[in-house]
């Protein structure tokens, strides 16, 4: 088959076709025939090397596809066999074939298109288990999202029209902003331009938000938790502006803040069921109904893997970038 699968990391031109075997399922995984895949940030970091993957994960790039039920290991479902699916996997993605635990998958129904079912795995497992499930996100509270264009902030904002959030972003340019608006945040910040706690305190009239899903870090956090209101809670998925940070222990505790952190590709297969469970019954009947799709930035062929990370190494796109097969 055909893959992506650099032997040294570099800029997006390490990323050329090669060809690999096609890997066989084992118990309780399914054969995909992968007829497109999500490209991600970890996906840049992998390439550039600063992204240490998990023992065993597949070298071969990509953390979500979509595609068809082509083979099913032992004590998978036969009955799975030419169903369409989409699925977090933790390598592989970005090739002709690729194996998921039969846990991680989720049907695509007819309201998605290949290519819409491919944009969701990755960032909708992370939104709903962070935002969600981690920082206790309910109907009625204000979040603030950092990078409000991107795929994390695009699926932050679709789920909070769902679920009744007020979703406030920061982007990079006025432009961005007001793709933030259209999309369905509430409100969208130009931290070029403003000071987003200043602005988010205006906002909210001075309490602050319920919570927050911060993938910059460094000294963002402290500014994070000027944002937050009483028992607020902030959850970081990633460290783009650095791994330390000095924040104000009288702060947090005076205002019954929760700090809290995650990352998903490390996690085992279980637990990556069990959110794919809770998403089946709570978020894909949305789904199902057309109510809930990714923002589709752009999409290349598989080889050209290589300009499909240019575009994300440019900051433009708006969504998911997702490399097809076809």
């Amino acid at each position: 088959m055909v893959a992506i699968d650099p032997d040294a990391p570099g800029g997006p031109d390490v990323l050329q076709p090669v060809t690999r075997p096609v890997p066989s399922p084992a118990a309780g995984e399914l054969l995909i025939k992968v007829a497109a895949a999500g490209v991600n940030r970890p996906d840049v970091l992998q390439r550039l090397g600063r992204y240490p993957m998990p023992p065993g994960a597949p070298t071969i790039f990509g953390l979500e596809i979509a595609g068809t039920v082509a083979a099913v290991g032992e004590g998978a479902d036969a009955s799975m066999l030419g169903q369409p699916v989409c699925a977090l996997v933790w390598g592989g993605g970005y090739a002709e074939y690729c194996v998921a635990p039969v846990g991680q998958c989720l049907p695509v129904p007819p309201a998605l298109t290949m290519v819409e079912a491919a944009a969701i795995p990755e960032t909708l497992f992370t939104v709903w288990s962070n935002l969600f499930e981690r920082a206790y996100a309910v109907e009625g509270d204000t979040v603030l999202v950092h990078g409000g264009t991107s795929g994390i902030g695009t699926m932050a904002i679709a789920l909070g029209k769902v679920f009744d959030l007020t979703v406030i972003v920061t982007c990079g340019t006025d432009d961005k902003c007001a793709r933030a608006l259209e999309i369905g945040a509430a409100h969208a910040i130009n931290y070029k331009t403003q000071d987003f706690v200043e602005a988010v305190m205006a906002i909210t009239g001075g309490k602050g938000v319920q919570a927050v899903l911060d993938m910059v870090g460094g000294d963002y956090l402290p500014r994070n938790l000027a944002c937050l209101a009483e028992d607020g809670r902030h959850v970081s998925i990633a460290v783009q502006g650095g791994m330390k940070a000095e924040i104000n222990i009288a702060q947090i505790m005076a205002k019954r803040l929760t700090l809290s952190g995650s990352m998903l590709r490390g996690r085992d297969v279980g637990f990556k069921s069990l959110v794919a469970d809770e998403l089946a019954q709570v978020v894909w009947p949305h789904v199902i109904e057309g109510r809930l799709k990714p923002v589709i930035d752009m999409t290349f062929p598989l080889a050209d893997a290589a300009k499909a990370h240019a575009r994300m190494d440019g900051g433009d796109h708006v969504g998911k970038i997702v490399l097809t097969m076809a």
